[in-house]
């Protein structure tokens, strides 16, 4: 059943209306250490998309959005998918066809609650796109793809290749089992954003190895949770992952980030802040192992339980990369981040080597980060 014209209207000027939040973005104030204080950090430097395009009194721009993002955020579209059929379709794959080709709008697509059983890629030429769940009921988005079936990157339940992609409160599901150690092809993917300047805020990703897929681009988590065993973020995006909490279930040796910067001009890596480290082994997951050449990874701020081993990182077989990899901790807590038996490889930065992973700009949020819809 599709929703009447009068009552969409509705909740489309709603939308419009209550995505105006004031205030200037901030492109140099860092991640405050204080978490209590990261919440109205984030309000300040991640605002509504009209005050970061216009101009100031001299008529001088400001640092503004991203032209074709802040006229997209001009002309919301949005779709409801429900498993009851009490919306526009009841399958998201099905809505999806309904957004154009170099689609120009912003579209949400409200998800229901539930589970979606399906395999969904989003290409390149359907930018703009937003899935939204109820936060008090997330939908999950399921499917069982493994690396035999399909290749590494392609087993993901949700790949997403376009630009300017947003989930809120959405479960990203790989339920194919716990691969067996002594068998290869069980990788299994849950979510792959291949697209740049993408947002997840309050979503979960839940899968056994290679859970996360941080392929390449710019991208915001945010109060999520991720799942996983071996290299469960893995990929070669630059990203900044803030308030989120990472889960090892690794019944033997398990790695937390494999990331994939090979070169020196490469401009990507991995950043943590504030997040929440947590597992059931005890000393048995490593922080990251050298998958390339030169991994970037960062852990600010962060909660390390017992699950993490004495000497943190790993480079893998590879012992020539101890030269060459970037692994740094900046004032972290918690039984796993004691820097006692860490390898001497690791770096442990002053506040003037952290800063540059401490700030939006980090990922150039400035340009692209808009706060995430809300409904009535």
């Amino acid at each position: 059943m599709k929703r009447s014209f009068s009552s969409f209207a509705l909740l489309l000027i709603t939308l419009q209306a209550i995505q105006i939040i004031p205030a200037a973005i901030s492109t140099t104030k860092l991640v405050p250490a204080d978490i209590s204080k990261v919440k109205a950090w984030v309000a300040k430097n991640i605002n509504d998309f009209n005050d970061r395009k216009s101009k100031d009194s001299k008529g001088i721009p400001r640092i503004v959005l991203d032209e074709l993002l802040a006229s997209a955020e001009d002309r919301l579209r949005l779709i409801r998918v429900a498993k009851d059929g009490f919306a526009d379709f009841t399958t998201i794959s099905d809505a999806l066809e309904t957004i154009p080709k170099d689609n120009k709008r912003r579209t949400i697509i409200q998800i229901g609650g539930g589970e979606y059983w399906e395999k969904i890629t989003i290409k390149c030429n359907k930018p703009f796109i937003t899935f939204y769940g109820d936060p008090m009921d997330i939908p999950r988005i399921v499917f069982n793809g493994t690396a035999s079936q399909y290749g590494t990157i392609y087993s993901a339940t949700v790949a997403v290749e376009s630009y300017y992609f947003m989930a809120v409160n959405v479960a990203f599901v790989n339920s194919a089992p716990m691969p067996n150690v002594n068998r290869t092809g069980g990788q299994a993917v849950a979510m792959r954003i291949s697209g740049d300047k993408a947002a997840f805020h309050s979503c979960k990703f839940i899968g056994f190895q290679d859970t996360l897929c941080d392929d390449r681009g710019r991208h915001f988590f945010k109060d999520c949770y991720v799942r996983g065993t071996v290299d469960f973020i893995f990929g070669n995006g630059k990203s900044l992952y803030l308030n989120t909490t990472i889960d090892s279930v690794a019944e033997g040796t398990g790695v937390i980030t494999a990331q994939a910067r090979e070169h020196v001009t490469e401009d990507s890596g991995f950043t943590f802040i504030h997040c929440n480290l947590t597992g059931l082994g005890k000393y048995n997951t490593y922080l990251g192992r050298a998958w390339k050449q030169r991994p970037r990874v960062v852990f600010a701020y962060t909660y390390m339980g017992h699950l993490i081993n004495d000497e943190g990182w790993s480079t893998w077989k590879f012992p020539e990369r101890e030269g060459t990899v970037y692994y740094g901790e900046y004032k972290c807590a918690g039984p796993g981040s004691s820097s006692f038996g860490r390898v001497p490889y690791a770096k442990s930065l002053s506040k003037a080597e952290a800063k540059t992973f401490l700030s939006m700009t980090y990922i150039n949020g400035n340009k692209w980060l808009i706060p995430p819809p809300k409904f009535p």
